[in-house]
């Protein structure tokens, strides 16, 4: 060991002299470079089941302008046979600039296989990259005969109709020979948690995820080689109710996908010899729920008695005397598939910010931060004393625990301590939206280092960031970006505390925009869009929450348009075609059961929806319902849901489809003008709603664009603040701003008072709130029944805070950021403002700053793109590019939007007179 260490160590040395004495020439084929190979958005992922799956990867060059001309790609089934080049699964070399999602076309795949590959590339420069360091994929299971486990079930008589305690099953074995590898495939009715050899098994949490379970099923597949010992083992896996017999929605309603829960697992080695055995569910298994899990519910909380903790239960040589037999039964394996979206994981902690006593001998913890997950309790207590742990966002204003708003969630942890030392716990089967922790029964008094917050939600990569020179802007952008936290957990719910928690569609396409320019959502929105299409109606509805736990309600506009919208938004953000061919029928189903609504004269009149939720309306205190009138915005709806599914089947090169969605999509615009917009420019729903819906939609005729943007300039200058709820909030900034209005959108942005979006955060709040005035300004709390203060739609204003304050946007033309969009407007006071967001193909950038008269922009492309820069002034000679004029290798062109400059990858500076901007903006 220690001459390989010393080797290693002359190599180093050696290859650092290399560098510092060869000449630069040498090393400048080194500039160009292949790096981050994923497949599937996925750095080496073990288990997937898309049978061509797709190759992604971004280059490294110093050279401004490169371009990927040509790859290659060699697979191999082994690492060896890839670094030897030899027998290869297949070797493809295509001038292309691809660089993300090529499509794997070798031989078929089977179950189990690993292949790994590289890749290497040439740019427009005439430089070649080295070959990208080997990464691999490992195919899952793909047939149903590959499942050689049973499912099995506990004998326990349970009464499913209130919360019961966690079951726990186990298997003892021996392993006589040398083991190679390890794999186990695992799912389960109900969340598990598994162990081999009294160590748990992965870091993923809430598995296997929430899906549509009676018509697909996720399953996991961890490696544990490293846990599996020779000689005896034990496996042990504990059983939650979850999502799937649970609580879930509202009035007590459980057990919406069964009322048994179940384990179905197996585990496969590889031994040095070559030879193989498998370790299955069956009836060999035995099982119990006499444990510590009293209960553990999604909604309610957990008790947990660590009195009765079995220790060494998951190890061999544990007396399971006491445990009862299992039962095999016959249940599906037909719709078991690999797991695709980012898994949920502990991703961070929280220290308390501080303690306030109570006078009742309770200790309140204020964690700083609205947050979903649950807190880690240190303590050392007597044998048979039980600490109460209670969870809510909000005190009142005289200081006391408010939980009106979680309404029958309990969000209650009990712990029974086993005395005589120091204990850690944290639960298994729950999760919490909170800022602030009540505590009873804790023995002594308890400080900052007794309870940590533990911030759970699915494991995407934080791709952007938006800050500016408005300290409370920047507090709103920290909002956004916890409320996604909050409420990204396996699927995109509308609040994390109260008796709700599930996947609404409105709340998940409205946000969807800002979600993609702030974390890498593809895969997210992936997952829960095919469950999406899995739970639609015979007769084409879109059901309101998905995965459906309100039996089929759905097709209500703007909720149901989901179907159409987010897959819409992965293609933008990701380049992602496929996503577009899977959800297409889905899509058009949606489409056609609005226009089977609509009969002959293409309006969708007199059925209930939700309108524009939660919309301001000074008459009514609650303002639950919506005042814009519902059937023009389910027209508008009908009309934008269809022109997009009109350009996504021009993407797939369906020209026939194409042609009757964007025929079908004028005859709604048409209708929508002859019923709701008046000859003057007026809507029959004068609201501001009405008036962005129009115009973002463009449902507005050419020649009366210019007064219905009036008209809403002049309703928000009416009010002095919006009005708008969860489908005109969304897009009122970047409508005003594309219309000509940028100052009354910084002034929608800049207002402080209610209703805006920096009132909540004048009030505390660290997320997004569902209403805008969840906190009153007497410090009182709006109707219980209806106010989270984690709902992220609101936060929809993010969008254009990266697209529009910073500007840097995608380019429908050429989507996933293969082409950008540079366009920033400056204004509202702020001096400065950045943008960065971590695309498929590196990193992007826009930067701008008020210096005495003079902007400054900076702007970084990542290789293989270009993008369009459109400075805010009235004449270009005004414009500098790295302290010159304009040079002559860049192309000046005039589009719709005005003059721009297209770029290559690189970093640029651009200057020019503030006067000139402003004179631009105005």
């Amino acid at each position: 060991m220690k001459l390989k260490i010393l080797i290693r160590v002359c190599i180093c040395i050696i290859l650092a002299w290399m560098v510092l004495l060869c000449p630069i020439s040498v090393w400048a084929g080194g500039q160009l470079a292949v790096v981050n190979p994923r497949v599937e958005y996925k750095v080496n992922p073990v288990g997937i089941d898309v049978k061509n799956p797709r190759m992604s990867w971004e280059i490294l060059s110093e050279k401004r302008n490169t371009r990927q001309t040509a790859y290659a790609i060699q697979y191999a089934s082994s690492l060896q046979k890839l670094e030897e080049v030899e027998d290869l699964l297949w070797n493809v070399k295509v001038e292309s600039d691809r660089s993300i999602h090529v499509v794997y076309d070798g031989p078929a795949l089977k179950s189990r296989d690993r292949v790994y590959w590289q890749v290497k590339v040439w740019d427009n420069h005439g430089g070649v990259s080295d070959w990208s360091d080997p990464s691999f994929w490992e195919m899952g299971l793909l047939k149903d005969s590959d499942w050689s486990a049973k499912w099995i079930e506990s004998n326990i008589t349970e009464d499913t109709l209130i919360s019961q305690p966690a079951q726990y099953f186990r298997k003892e074995f021996r392993l006589d020979k040398s083991v190679q590898s390890a794999k186990l495939y695992i799912t389960s009715h109900g969340l598990y948690e598994s162990f081999l050899n009294d160590q748990l098994i992965g870091d993923q949490v809430f598995t296997p995820g929430w899906t549509s379970y009676n018509k697909r099923l996720q399953y996991q597949v961890y490696d544990v080689t490293e846990l599996i010992e020779q000689g005896s083992n034990a496996m042990g896996v504990t059983l939650g109710d979850g999502w799937y017999r649970g609580f879930l929605g509202w009035s007590d309603n459980r057990n919406v996908y069964g009322k048994k829960l179940a384990l179905l697992a197996q585990l496969e080695i590889i031994y040095e010899d070559g030879s193989r055995e498998i370790i299955r569910t069956d009836k060999s298994w035995k099982a119990t729920n006499d444990g510590p899990i009293i209960l553990s519910e999604i909604y309610m909380g957990e008790m947990y008695d660590a009195r009765k903790e079995m220790e060494g239960w998951a190890a061999s040589q544990f007396d399971d005397s006491a445990w009862g037999k299992v039962k095999v039964t016959k249940l599906p394996k037909n719709h078991l598939v690999a797991s695709f979206g980012p898994p949920v994981k502990k991703i961070e902690t929280i220290k308390p910010i501080k303690i306030i006593p109570k006078q009742n001998g309770s200790y309140i913890f204020d964690m700083g931060q609205n947050m979903v997950g649950w807190v880690q309790l240190k303590v050392k207590g007597q044998r048979g004393s039980t600490i109460t742990i209670r969870h809510t966002e909000a005190l009142d204003k005289d200081g006391n625990f408010y939980t009106e708003n979680l309404r029958a969630a309990k969000q209650t942890i009990q712990y029974t301590c086993k005395g005589n030392e120091e204990e850690i716990f944290e639960p298994h089967f729950t999760f919490q939206g909170f800022r602030f922790v009540e505590m009873t029964g804790y023995p002594g008094k308890p400080d900052l280092e007794s309870i940590t917050g533990i911030v759970i939600h699915s494991d995407m990569l934080s791709t952007g960031n938006f800050v500016c020179s408005d300290s409370l802007i920047n507090q709103l952008q920290h909002n956004i970006q916890w409320g996604l936290k909050g409420n990204f957990l396996d699927v995109p719910t509308d609040c994390p505390q109260r008796d709700e928690r599930m996947g609404w569609t409105g709340d998940a396409q409205v946000f969807a925009p800002t979600a993609c320019f702030n974390v890498d959502a593809a895969s997210f929105y992936t997952k829960w869009s095919v469950d999406l299409a899995l739970d639609q109606t015979e007769d084409g509805k879109v059901t309101d929450v998905v995965p459906d736990v309100l039996n089929g309600g759905g097709g209500h506009t703007g909720w149901a348009d989901a179907g159409v919208i987010v897959p819409w938004t992965v293609y933008l953000n990701y380049g992602d075609e496929r996503i577009l061919q899977n959800q297409y029928e889905s899509m058009k189903e949606w489409v056609h059961y609005m226009e089977s609504k609509a009969e002959d004269n293409y309006l969708w009149l007199y059925d209930w929806h939700y309108g524009d939720w939660l919309s301001y309306d000074a008459s009514s205190p609650s303002y639950m319902g919506a005042y814009t009138a519902i059937d023009l915005i389910a027209t508008a709806y009908f009309a934008y849901s269809t022109d997009l599914l009109g350009r996504i089947a021009q993407v797939l090169d369906k020209p026939e489809e194409a042609e009757e969605y964007q025929n079908l999509s004028k005859k709604i615009k048409q209708a929508f003008q002859d019923e709701y917009v008046t000859q003057n420019g007026r809507l029959i729903a004068d609201t501001q709603t009405a008036y962005t819906l129009a115009l973002s939609m463009k449902l507005v005729p050419e020649a009366m664009i210019e007064k219905v943007a009036w008209n809403l300039n002049y309703s928000v200058h009416m009010f002095r603040h919006i009005t708008t709820g969860f489908l005109g909030t969304p897009r009122i900034c970047q409508t005003l701003s594309d219309f000509g209005y940028v100052d009354t959108a910084y002034m929608l942005l800049n207002r402080k008072e209610y209703p805006s979006w920096l009132y909540p955060v004048t009030m505390g709040a660290t997320t997004i709130w569902e209403r805008w005035d969840g906190i009153k300004p007497d410090s009182t709390f709006q109707d219980a029944g209806m106010n989270s203060l984690n709902h992220y739609a609101y936060g929809a204003i993010g969008k254009w805070l990266y697209s529009t304050v910073a500007g840097i946007d995608v380019d429908e033309v050429n989507p996933g950021y293969k082409h950008i969009i540079i366009k920033p407007q400056p204004g509202g006071g702020l001096t400065h403002a950045k943008a960065e967001i971590k695309t498929m193909y590196g990193l992007a950038s826009s930067s701008w700053q008020i210096d005495g008269d003079q902007i400054t922009l900076t702007v970084t492309i990542p290789p293989n793109t270009t993008a369009s820069v459109y400075p805010p002034v009235d004449e270009f000679d005004d414009v500098r590019i790295d302290g010159e004029s304009l040079p002559e290798w860049n192309d000046l062109v005039s589009d719709m939007d005005g003059p721009s400059i297209t770029i290559g990858s690189g970093t640029y500076m651009f200057t020019w007179p503030l006067d000139s901007g402003e004179d631009a903006a105005n």
